[in-house]
C-alpha cells in the first residue's frame, strides 16, 4: 500500500531491529515502533500495535529472531515460543507461524539459528504478501462476475479490518476489492466502525481512503437495514481461525451480520489464507478459544479532541460492568464460500481436504 506516496508493508527489518506501523494511533497519526527484543514484541501483540491474524503471525516470526540474537540455545527458544505464543489466543496464524520458525531452527547448532531465523521469517513474511495477492485474484473474479450481471457499482460490505494492516501486504478480505478497483471495476464499501475497538473506522476506512476507493463508514447495527434495502451486493470479512469443516471465527459482530446476510440472499464469503485455518478442529463453536479483552475497551473510547490531542475517554456508566469477546464464530452453513489463495472452497470438510489434500489425513 502507498502512504503518503510511499510503498509500506506493515512489517520490515532495519539492522538488527523490527520496524511495525503502531495501529493503535491510526488514523489520527502514522508513526512506526521499533521492536528490538522478545518482550518488545509480546507487548506490540497483546497490545495491538500490530493486529490481524496474518501479521501477528509474522511479527511472532521477526520475535523469534529478536530472541535468537540474545541466546540461539534450546532454552531461549523455547521460551521465545512459548512467551509469544501466549499473547492472543483466537489466531491460529500465530502459532502456525511459530511452529513453522521451531521446525527450521530446533535441527540446526545455536551458531547458525540467527541468521537462519531471519531467513525463515522473511520468507514467511514474502509468502504472505503472495498469499494475499492471490487471495485478491480469485476474490476478484466474483467481484468481476457480480458486476457484469448488474453493469453498476458493485456495494460491499466488511467488518474488522482484514486489509493491508492486518497482514504484510494486500490484505485478505480488502485484497479482492483493491485488485477490483485497480481494474477498473466500480465498487463501494461500507465499513462496520467495528466496536469496541473501531477496527473498521479506524483501519479500513484509513486504508480505502489511501486507495480512492469510495466508501463510508456505517455503525455496526446498520448492515442488516442496508442489506433489507437492496444496498449490499456481497460481504467479505477476515477470519483468525476456520476449522476443518469451515466454521469461521472472525471479529465479534460477524456471526449477526451473516445472519442478516442469509435473511436478505447475500452472499456471505469469508477471504482466509490456507494458515487460518486450523485443520485438526471439526466445531467452531466450542473448539475455538474466543479471547476475552479488557473491559475498558467497552467502556472507554479513543479520539482526537478539539486541540488536536489523542485522548481517552469514559463513555459509559462508569459504575457498570462491561463484557468483552473479542471474536465470535459463523458456522459454515451461513458462509457461501471461502476465498483462498488456491481459489474459492465450498466450507466443509470434503472440499476443504480436496484443495489441501496435503492437510487431508
Amino acid at each position: 500500500m502507498r502512504i503518503h506516496g510511499r510503498h509500506y508493508r506493515t512489517i520490515w527489518v532495519e539492522q538488527e531491529t523490527v520496524v511495525v506501523i503502531d495501529q493503535t494511533r491510526l488514523p489520527h497519526e502514522f508513526t512506526t515502533c521499533t521492536l528490538t527484543s522478545l518482550d518488545e514484541t509480546c507487548h506490540a501483540i497483546k497490545s495491538m500495535i500490530v493486529r490481524g491474524a496474518p501479521l501477528i503471525g509474522i511479527t511472532a516470526a521477526y520475535g523469534v529472531w529478536l530472541a535468537m540474537q540474545v541466546s540461539a540455545e534450546d532454552q531461549m527458544l523455547a521460551h521465545a515460543v512459548a512467551a509469544l505464543g501466549s499473547t492472543r489466543p483466537t489466531a491460529v496464524n500465530l502459532h502456525w507461524a511459530l511452529a513453522a520458525m521451531e521446525q527450521k531452527l530446533s535441527p540446526l547448532p545455536p551458531e547458525q539459528r540467527v541468521k537462519a531465523a531471519l531467513n525463515e521469517a522473511n520468507r514467511l513474511a514474502d509468502a504472505d504478501v503472495d498469499t494475499c495477492h492471490a487471495i485478491g485474484l480469485h476474490g476478484l473474479e466474483v467481484i468481476r462476475t457480480l458486476y457484469n450481471e448488474n453493469k453498476r457499482c458493485i456495494n460491499i460490505l466488511t467488518h474488522c479490518n482484514a486489509g493491508w494492516l492486518a497482514t504484510v501486504d494486500w490484505g485478505t478480505a480488502l485484497a479482492p476489492i483493491y485488485q477490483a478497483h485497480d481494474a477498473g471495476l466500480p465498487v463501494h464499501v461500507y465499513v462496520d466502525e467495528t466496536r469496541p475497538r473501531n477496527q473498521g473506522a479506524s483501519l479500513t476506512a484509513y486504508e480505502l481512503h489511501a486507495h480512492g476507493i469510495p466508501h463510508h463508514i456505517i455503525v455496526d447495527n446498520a448492515g442488516g437495514h442496508l442489506m433489507q434495502h437492496g444496498q449490499i451486493d456481497l460481504c467479505i470479512v477476515g477470519a483468525d481461525r476456520v476449522t476443518h469443516t469451515g466454521d469461521a471465527a472472525n471479529k465479534i459482530g460477524t456471526y449477526l451480520k451473516a445472519l442478516a446476510a442469509k435473511d436478505n440472499n447475500i452472499p456471505f464469503y469469508f477471504a482466509v489464507p490456507s494458515s487460518t485455518i486450523d485443520w485438526s478442529l471439526s466445531d467452531g463453536l466450542n473448539d475455538i478459544e474466543i479471547e476475552e479483552r479488557d473491559s475498558e475497551e467497552v467502556t472507554h473510547i479513543s479520539g482526537r479532541n478539539q486541540a488536536g490531542h489523542i485522548e481517552k475517554i469514559l463513555i459509559a456508566s462508569p459504575d457498570s460492568p462491561a463484557l468483552n469477546p473479542a471474536f465470535d464464530v459463523t458456522p459454515a452453513r451461513l458462509i457461501t464460500a471461502l476465498i483462498t489463495e488456491r481459489g474459492l472452497v465450498l466450507p466443509n470438510r470434503s472440499a476443504l481436504n480436496s484443495l489441501f489434500p496435503e492437510h487431508a489425513s
